[in-house]
């Protein structure tokens, strides 16, 4: 079993990691798990506790990769819903970062929540447009937390940061820099609205301000709390 650590999407073709292994190995449906989750690498390395999903479309590999990874302060779940854990893991991301710009703006917890709550449904619209379990979204994901990577790239250029002046300074990987074009184009290609994901491509690839994007959240047309769309 071949295991991915790898949240993003590839640019040119919005291919799901699995699928990019899938393409260049041939390997055999099933033969490809991955794993995805609140995963921030400090606290793992400081063995605090933490849970994690493993997805494999065969449940007995699934399975097999839980029991491989788990100890008494790693706790992986296992699901066959490959295609919800890898969308969960590379639009969460792009939230991060979205989030991180609100941060860094210096708007509040109401706004925080708003954008990780409707973010979520974002990342539910997707995922079950193309086929994954909708239940797989009410599951693990990091936004919020000054340790990840994304949250912290997006803060930098809410506070004014310029989008190079943020690359120069990152030591880590901001997935979410390059993931978000590929996975909006994705959703326009089945039809989905992604509305903050549209507006993080702008301020990350377009040269706009962070305070269009929180502008334009708010300018949406209202409607009921039952719809997934934002």
């Amino acid at each position: 079993v071949i295991i991915s650590l790898i949240k993003g999407m590839e640019m040119g073709t919005s291919m799901r990691m699995s699928q990019v292994i899938d393409e260049l190995l041939g390997t055999p449906p099933g033969q490809v798990a991955v794993v995805s989750g609140p995963n921030l690498a400090r606290e793992i390395v400081q063995r605090q506790p933490t849970a994690s999903t493993v997805a494999c479309v065969d449940a007995d590999a699934a399975q097999r990769v839980q029991a491989i990874c788990t100890t008494n302060y790693f706790r992986p779940y296992w699901t066959t819903d490959v295609v919800g854990t890898e969308i969960g893991g590379s639009v969460k991301n792009v939230i991060a970062v979205a989030n991180g710009m609100a941060v860094g703006m210096g708007l509040g917890e109401n706004s925080q929540a708003s954008l990780i709550t409707r973010g979520l449904a974002e990342m539910a619209r997707l995922g079950v447009a193309l086929g994954a379990d909708p239940l797989t979204f009410q599951g693990l994901a990091t936004c919020q937390s000054p340790l990840s990577r994304n949250r912290t790239f997006g803060e930098n250029i809410g506070s004014g940061l310029t989008v190079q002046e943020t690359i120069d300074i990152t030591r880590q990987t901001c997935e979410a820099y390059k993931s978000c074009t590929p996975i909006l184009e994705l959703a326009r290609e089945h039809g989905v609205e992604m509305p903050i994901t549209e507006q993080v491509v702008n301020v990350l690839h377009h040269d706009h301000s962070p305070t269009v994007m929180a502008a334009a959240f708010m300018a949406r047309d209202t409607r009921a709390e039952s719809d997934l769309g934002p």
